[in-house]
């Protein structure tokens, strides 16, 4: 029993440390080049601006300060930011399965119905980052966390906030 507690406060520590984003990036790049940046024409892509879209951007002009970098205008800017969140449908188990069963000896018979089942959608945040010159993407963050309309818009709020500044950790890379 004790080495099943263990187990369990392992698994639960490890789960705490695992990063909530992953990033990927052009390994060739000179990070310490770009000074300034700029958002890109589609950045964000709807044709206006959504209350997520608004509380992504402003997590990302702050993350982006933070690293002295200086915002301009798309003519003047070294790299360009494009950002979206990426829907994603995902099935989602609610309530419990329910389960008859008899027999006797080493013999029985069982009949269970699984949980109900429904599809849930939710939206990843993912941030690009290009060279303004030849619009290649030299860098890339993808959140493992998700927004879904359940969530309150303080809720909302406080997990783009976390997520961009949790990728902006990772940024430029090889500092970690």
């Amino acid at each position: 029993m004790m080495r099943l507690v263990t187990c369990v406060v392992a698994a639960l520590a490890m789960a705490g440390c695992a990063s909530n984003v992953v990033t990927d990036y052009n390994s060739t790049t000179a990070f310490g080049n770009y000074n300034t940046w700029a958002y890109a024409d589609d950045a964000g892509a709807d044709s206006f601006m959504s209350l997520d879209g608004s509380r992504v951007k402003s997590a990302l002009e702050r993350e982006l300060a933070g690293k002295a970098m200086k915002p301009v205008s798309a003519a003047e800017a070294d790299m360009l930011v494009n950002w979206h969140i990426a829907k994603e449908e995902r099935l989602e188990q609610s309530g419990l399965g329910l389960g008859l069963g008899f027999g006797t000896g080493n013999f029985g018979w069982g009949l269970s119905a699984p949980p109900p089942v429904r599809q849930v959608d939710e939206g990843k945040l993912v941030i690009e980052l290009a060279d303004a010159q030849n619009r290649q993407v030299i860098w890339r963050a993808a959140s493992k966390r998700y927004l879904n309309e359940n969530q309150s818009p303080e809720t909302r709020r406080k997990l783009i906030d976390e997520v961009v500044q949790e990728m902006f950790t990772k940024y430029p890379p090889g500092l970690d």
